[in-house]
């Protein structure tokens, strides 16, 4: 049973819309250059390591809404698969015509609705796609919203309990090489500081990305070197309702 709306009631269409770019901070063409010179090489440890979340990730339903993809390049087509039906929520449009030449046997969808958007976008797309799993890839990191209203987190769970929903998301990223070894998976930590130490020493500067815990359970950690001077920490989590 669907959770009820704490929303005003609102017309069905007057949910905010992305707005569409091919530039962006973490993402956009310089990401897609990025992609195209590392997928097969610096980033191959860490894709596999997210093939192997999303493949244990039991989602039961058939519709699939995937937030913030990008080009698709973490993602596995034989997990997609198991979708009869699949929606991206992704505002780059280059990123679009990627992600669809990826996968060029997938009908995929693409919607309107952002909802990273202010503390109701949450509860948009819980509105919007009430029987469907939902996956955020590798988005929540760079969301503002995080940083921007410390309660947007705790609203993004208690608009989602009602839904089979999963992340993976930076939590902290550094210009230093760490010192775990980047095809191994980390071991679970107890609170950010934990991790962080974990990782670099000081004086290393280390951004916090304000997304530890973030779904509410840990169920993975990994090392991603996004370049030859960037170095992620990424989590992944699952949600069951």
């Amino acid at each position: 049973m669907q959770a009820a709306s704490t929303m005003p009631d609102a017309p069905a269409n007057a949910y905010p819309k992305l707005r569409s770019h091919l530039f962006d901070d973490s993402g956009g063409v310089g990401y897609h250059l990025r992609a195209l010179r590392h997928r097969h090489t610096l980033w191959a440890p860490f894709i596999a390591q997210v093939a192997g979340w999303l493949n244990a990730w039991q989602a039961p339903t058939a519709h699939l809404v995937i937030i913030g993809p990008s080009g698709g390049y973490a993602l596995d087509e034989a997990f997609l698969e198991r979708f009869a039906r699949i929606t991206v929520l992704e505002p780059d449009p280059l990123a679009r015509l990627i992600l669809s030449r990826r996968f060029p046997g997938l009908r995929i969808e693409h919607g309107e609705l952002d909802c990273l958007s202010g503390r109701e976008g949450p509860q948009w797309l819980a509105r919007l796609y009430p029987g469907a799993s939902l996956l955020f890839a590798n988005v929540l990191g760079q969301s503002p919203a995080l940083t921007e209203d410390p309660r947007w987190t705790d609203g993004l769970r208690a608009a989602l309990h009602a839904h089979h929903w999963a992340s993976w998301h930076d939590v902290l990223s550094a210009a230093t090489p760490p010192l775990a070894d980047t095809d191994r998976p980390l071991e679970p930590a107890a609170d950010i500081t934990t991790l962080a130490t974990r990782c670099w020493r000081w004086p290393t500067e280390v951004c916090d990305h304000d997304s530890f815990g973030l779904v509410g359970r840990q169920d993975g950690l990994a090392l991603w070197q996004l370049s030859s001077a960037q170095w992620q920490i990424v989590e992944w989590g699952a949600h069951a309702p």
